[in-house]
């Protein structure tokens, strides 16, 4: 499968030169240039798998067996997930009224990203001892991406990690998590600034090809399309064990509630709508709430200041994923995805064409609930987890409602 950038400018890569870019060279994402469709008939077969099974097809879709052969893909998944917690990796807990919590908090740091971290890590393990390659992975955090980037890769040799922390905007605990690893290849800085301004200077790193290619330098953070990748497991998973039967047709829609920041997790979100599976998503923000904005009236413009919320993983303003969702939508417009986000980031302002925000309202609704709701309960219905479980008051759970309107 070949990688294409939603700007259109830069040469299309495969899975692999995917996997170690960054930001791609014309300062786009990379999306699959085609995605597979998914019938009826493997959508019944799928259903019954457990999580990391999941990933391993979704895996072998978008990676392909000239690049991993499927039994190394398999194991490199499998000893991803050998460390969690909970004999499931991913649990779905049944609330009542219809509604669902996905418990995506069993990794070693609680938060989510620990799932779509701990595979990545693995697969770049692969290639580089392959290639007996070094490389430099360089973050930014607004909290639980610094930690879980961090625990998938510390001790490894061939992986050196810079992680970027914003002073004063991250929990307590998930600051500890960061400063307190004591690995040689694990460098942590506390810079001024929050998450949003910190991407900023990463993109213009990552925006210099030669100094990138220099340094061996790559980002996990979720422009990296292996994120995006096994995020979409979340959303197959969430679908089988909530659609109450797949004997109808057409099938029954799920809606998937997802708490959201830079809206990694909702392009998975979208990218699994277009292969096929019937959810609806809806996207929970705080009071930072571009996503909401932009789906309700089209602007994705940022408000005069991020302000900080008990979610602090969620203080947000630049979704860069929805980047990906642009593309998606219009029908893989590279040129207008890029006259877009060139001009956001010219302008930090930008209206979405009528033809585009049309397609975005039925593919997204979005609620703006207040600062204190955090990710782990993204909504009234749902009754709160134990925060003390989530570093982060919040990136730990997509909520799921079955036949939900709207």
């Amino acid at each position: 499968m070949w990688y294409v950038s939603t700007r259109g400018m830069a040469p299309r890569v495969d899975f692999e030169g995917a996997l170690f870019s960054g930001y791609a060279p014309d300062g786009g994402l990379f999306m699959p240039e085609e995605l597979p469709q998914l019938g009826i008939e493997t959508l019944h077969q799928w259903s019954a798998l457990s999580y990391p099974s999941l990933v391993k097809e979704l895996c072998t879709l978008f990676i392909g067996p000239e690049l991993i052969p499927k039994e190394v893909l398999n194991d490199l998944i499998d000893r991803a997930f050998s460390r969690f917690r909970h004999r499931e990796v991913v649990h779905l807990s049944r609330l009542r009224n219809g509604l669902n919590v996905l418990e995506l908090w069993h990794g070693a740091t609680y938060a989510f990203k620990d799932l779509s971290l701990c595979c990545t890590a693995q697969f770049l393990q692969y290639f580089l001892e392959k290639k007996e390659k070094h490389i430099t992975v360089v973050v930014g955090t607004s909290g639980d991406t610094g930690s879980a980037a961090i625990e998938s890769v510390q001790g490894t040799k061939n992986i050196d990690i810079i992680v970027l922390l914003p002073k004063g905007h991250c929990t307590k605990i998930q600051e500890l998590q960061m400063t307190t690893v004591l690995r040689e290849n694990v460098h942590v800085f506390g810079v001024e600034g929050n998450s949003d301004e910190l991407d900023e200077p990463i993109k213009a790193v990552f925006a210099d090809v030669a100094f990138v290619k220099k340094h061996n330098l790559m980002s996990l953070n979720s422009i990296n399309w292996a994120r995006v990748l096994v995020q979409m497991a979340h959303h197959f998973f969430a679908y089988f064990r909530c659609a109450p039967s797949l004997d109808t047709c057409p099938l029954p829609p799920v809606e998937v509630v997802v708490p959201t920041g830079a809206a990694g997790n909702l392009a998975a979100g979208c990218i699994a709508q277009k292969m096929g599976l019937p959810i609806r998503l809806v996207a929970a923000v705080n009071h930072n709430d571009i996503i909401h904005r932009t789906v309700q009236q089209g602007d994705f413009s940022l408000s005069a200041a991020v302000e900080p919320t008990l979610a602090s993983a969620m203080d947000i303003q630049v979704p860069y994923n929805m980047e990906r969702i642009f593309w998606l939508l219009s029908g893989s417009d590279s040129q207008g995805t890029r006259t877009l986000m060139e001009q956001f980031e010219r302008t930090q302002s930008m209206s979405l064409p009528k033809e585009l925000h049309s397609k975005l309202s039925p593919v997204l609704s979005g609620p703006r609930l207040c600062s204190q709701v955090p990710r782990s309960c993204p909504g009234s219905r749902a009754e709160p987890r134990d925060p003390c479980r989530d570093p982060s008051s919040g990136a730990q759970g997509d909520a799921l409602h079955p036949n939900a309107e709207g």
